[in-house]
């Protein structure tokens, strides 16, 4: 995991998250949400893929179980689901996704690859220094986290090839690695290194029913 992505996460960010666990949870539950609905997405847009589909289908699955079961620490620990402001790691990459097809699914899928592989590095990263309980719950996600990963790479592959894969990848990891490293002022799972040492996190305040 760690020779496909582009660089490490920062040591700052691991100490800013042991430091505010209670928006890191918040956010990995986000995360994981916004994953399934990715998924979803694919799956109904390029139904016609082979075995895209059945991979999203299977995928979406994993990702809403794993919501859930974020859900479950949050409410062990007392911690309130509240609503965060979206960190700006995803946004950053698809912002170079290609609009016409089919470069459109191939930068797609290699996003959904780096951010799982991102993924699986912060857990790696963030389990020596947790709690026992959060460290064990984290190393479990990491074995379903790396076949994400692996399955995104996969489908990019089966879809353009290896050589347009690894030349596209090479674009997509130097964003990915100017997303990382660049300072953020608020703590996400995504996020870069905290603005100062221990970062402001903007709670969004809840709306108004109607």
């Amino acid at each position: 995991m760690q020779a496909f992505l582009p660089c490490p996460t920062p040591a700052s960010w691991v100490e800013a998250a042991v430091g505010e666990l209670d928006v890191l949870l918040i956010d990995h539950a986000n995360c994981e949400r916004k994953a399934a609905a990715t998924a979803v997405s694919l799956l109904f847009r390029y139904d016609a893929v082979p075995e895209l589909a059945a991979c999203m289908s299977r995928l979406a699955r994993e990702e809403l179980r794993h919501y859930e079961q974020v859900l479950v620490v949050l409410s062990r620990r007392g911690i309130p689901l509240r609503s965060l402001s979206a960190s700006r790691y995803a946004g950053g990459l698809r912002s170079a996704v290609r609009s016409g097809e089919p470069d459109r699914l191939l930068d797609l899928l290699l996003v959904g690859a780096l951010v799982e592989a991102r993924s699986c590095e912060r857990f790696a990263a963030l389990i020596p220094v947790l709690d026992e309980e959060l460290a064990r719950f984290y190393r479990r996600l990491l074995a379903s986290e790396a076949r994400h990963f692996e399955d995104y790479l996969a489908l990019a592959r089966n879809v353009a090839g290896v050589d347009a894969v690894a030349d596209r990848l090479d674009v997509l990891k130097s964003l990915e690695a100017e997303l990382i490293n660049a300072p953020d002022e608020v703590l996400r799972f995504h996020s870069g290194p905290p603005v100062q040492a221990k970062s402001k996190s903007r709670i969004l305040p809840p709306q108004a029913s109607a």
